[in-house]
C-alpha cells in the first residue's frame, strides 16, 4: 500500500462508531476546514471565532434545514492534528451524519483515510510514532492494565527510554565518524574502553525491555488461560462459576465438551482469556479424540493452566503423579482440587499440607475468591503494578531484537579491534532500528501499514 500524505487537503470523516446513537460527531481537518464548514453553518461566522470555542447553528443544503448543531473550532497549531479543525456535533442519526458528510465533500473536503487524523498529527510532530500507535492502543483497550500500559505509551515512557539510548549511542558513532574523516592519521577520537561499557549498558536496558514482552503482550491481548483435566473433573462448571453464566453445557456424561469454549474475565484491572477445555484422556471416539488434541496445543499455548483435579474420584497417588508431569513441563499452571466438599480427609488433609493447591467446589462457588488472588499472583505482572516501561508492540519488540543483535556484533567488533569503519556500520545499524520504533527512521510502507489499521476519523 502506497504511504499518501496530501497535506494541502482537508479532509472528512464521523469520528464516532458508526450506529444510531444520542449524537454523532463529524471531524474536518486542512488548511479549508474551518472555510469549508463555514459554507454551510448558518449561525456565527466560524472564519472570525476564537480558537477551542464551541457554537450552536444549523447545517444547511441551500435553503433546506439538515439539523441543529454544535461546531467546536480548533485553530492551528492548536489542534490535534496542528492543522485547523472542525468537529460538528449532530443528531445521532447514520441517514443524517452521511448526509451532512455528503455535503461537505460536495463543498471539496474528501474523505478520511484510516488513521489519517493521527498520521497528519505525526506528520506534524505532535508526537512520535510509537505514541501514535498507543493512540490506536487506547481506543482498544478493554482492561484497566491495558488502559494503563496504553497511556503510558502515548504520554511519552516508552519512547524518553528509546530516545534516552539513542542519544548516547548517537555521540560515540559520531565519534567514530569523526575517525574516519582522519583515518590517515591514525587518530582515536572514541575511547573504545568506554564505547564497550556504554554498549553493554545499553543492551542491559534493551533486554529488560524484550524481557518486559512477555507480560506487556499478555497485557495488551489478555492472559491466556487453559482450564484443563480429565473428563467430569468440574472444569465447564469452574468457567460458568468464574464467568457467573451458563457459558459451558455441565453434565456428568464424560466427555461432554468436544472443543473448546472461550470466555474473557477481567481480574485485578487485567483481563483473562479463560478457555475451558476437552476432558484428558485415552478415548476411542474419533471427535472427543480431536477435542484432546486441541487441549493439549492449548495448553502448550497457554500463559497459565488451571488444572483440575476431581478430588471425589481420583486417587492421591494418581493426582501428585500429574502435578510432577505438569512441573516439567515449565508452563505456569496451579493445581486445583474440586470438589473439595465431597473429598475423603485423607485427601484434603494432604493437598493441604502441600499449600501449592486451590481447594474449592466449583458447583458450590466455594474458594473462587482465594482461587482468583492465587490466578493474579501466578502471572506475575510487577512491572506492571510499579509502573515501569512495557513493551506490548509486536513491531517494537522485532526492532528491539534486532538493535540487540547489532550492538552485540559491535561488542564482537571491539573484542577483536576491529577498525573504526566497521564498527561505524554497525552502530549505524542498532541506530537505525531504535529510529524505527519512534519514527525517526521511516518507510513508505511502514507507515501505511501502521495507519491503515487504525479506524476512519481517528
Amino acid at each position: 500500500m502506497a504511504f499518501r500524505t496530501d497535506l494541502e487537503d482537508t479532509i472528512v470523516a464521523l469520528a464516532t462508531p458508526q450506529g444510531v446513537g444520542a449524537i454523532a460527531l463529524i471531524r474536518l481537518s486542512g488548511p479549508k476546514a474551518i472555510g469549508l464548514t463555514n459554507q454551510v453553518f448558518h449561525g456565527k461566522d466560524l472564519t472570525q471565532v476564537k480558537s477551542h470555542t464551541v457554537h450552536f447553528g444549523t447545517i444547511r443544503d441551500g435553503e433546506r434545514i439538515l439539523d441543529e448543531v454544535l461546531v467546536s473550532v480548533f485553530r492551528e497549531p492548536r489542534s490535534f492534528t496542528k492543522e485547523n479543525i472542525t468537529e460538528i456535533s449532530c443528531h445521532g442519526s447514520p441517514y443524517l451524519a452521511q448526509q451532512i458528510i455528503k455535503l461537505l465533500i460536495r463543498q471539496g473536503a474528501r474523505p478520511a483515510r484510516a488513521g489519517e487524523f493521527t498520521q497528519r498529527a505525526f506528520l506534524h510532530g505532535q508526537f512520535d510514532l510509537a505514541q501514535a500507535e498507543a493512540i490506536a492502543d487506547i481506543i482498544s483497550a478493554d482492561s484497566e492494565a491495558a488502559h494503563r500500559a496504553a497511556m503510558q505509551q502515548m504520554r511519552g515512557g516508552f519512547s524518553a527510554e528509546i530516545k534516552r539510548l539513542r542519544e548516547k549511542l548517537v555521540h560515540f558513532a559520531s565519534m567514530v565518524e569523526l575517525e574516519l574523516d582522519f583515518g590517515e592519521e591514525d587518530v582515536e577520537f572514541a575511547d573504545r574502553d568506554d564505547l564497550r561499557q556504554l554498549v553493554e549498558e545499553l543492551q542491559k536496558v534493551i533486554q529488560a525491555l524484550i524481557d518486559s514482552f512477555d507480560v506487556g503482550n499478555v497485557i495488551k491481548n489478555g492472559v491466556p488461560t487453559v482450564i484443563a483435566g480429565k473428563p467430569n473433573a468440574g472444569k465447564s462448571t469452574l468457567l460458568n462459576a468464574l464467568l457467573q453464566e451458563e457459558k459451558a453445557i455441565v453434565s456428568d456424561i464424560a466427555g461432554t465438551t468436544r472443543d473448546f469454549i472461550e470466555d474473557e474475565l477481567i481480574l485485578g484491572g487485567v483481563s483473562f482469556r479463560f478457555i475451558d477445555t476437552a476432558g484428558l484422556r485415552e478415548t476411542t471416539d474419533t471427535v472427543e479424540a480431536m477435542g484432546v488434541e486441541r487441549t493439549q496445543a492449548k495448553m502448550k499455548e497457554a500463559s497459565l493452566i488451571l488444572y483440575l483435579f476431581d478430588l471425589k474420584a481420583e486417587p492421591l497417588t494418581e493426582i501428585l503423579q500429574e502435578v510432577n508431569r505438569l512441573e516439567n513441563q515449565g508452563i505456569p499452571f496451579i493445581p486445583i482440587g474440586n470438589k473439595i466438599d465431597q473429598a475423603s480427609e485423607e485427601v484434603r488433609e494432604a493437598l493441604e499440607k502441600r499449600g501449592d493447591f486451590a481447594l474449592i467446589s466449583a458447583k458450590a462457588g466455594e474458594h473462587l475468591e482465594v482461587l482468583k488472588e492465587l490466578v493474579l499472583a501466578k502471572t506475575q505482572l510487577d512491572s506492571f503494578r510499579t509502573g515501569d516501561t512495557l513493551v506490548t508492540n509486536v513491531r517494537h519488540y522485532d526492532s528491539l531484537l534486532r538493535t540487540r543483535d547489532s550492538l552485540g556484533k559491535v561488542l564482537e567488533g571491539l573484542a577483536v579491534s576491529v577498525t573504526g569503519d566497521f564498527l561505524a556500520m554497525d552502530i549505524r545499524q542498532a541506530l537505525h532500528y531504535l529510529g524505527e520504533i519512534t519514527g525517526e527512521i521511516t518507510t513508505d510502507d511502514l507507515l501505511a501499514n501502521i495507519f491503515s489499521k487504525f479506524c476512519i476519523g481517528k
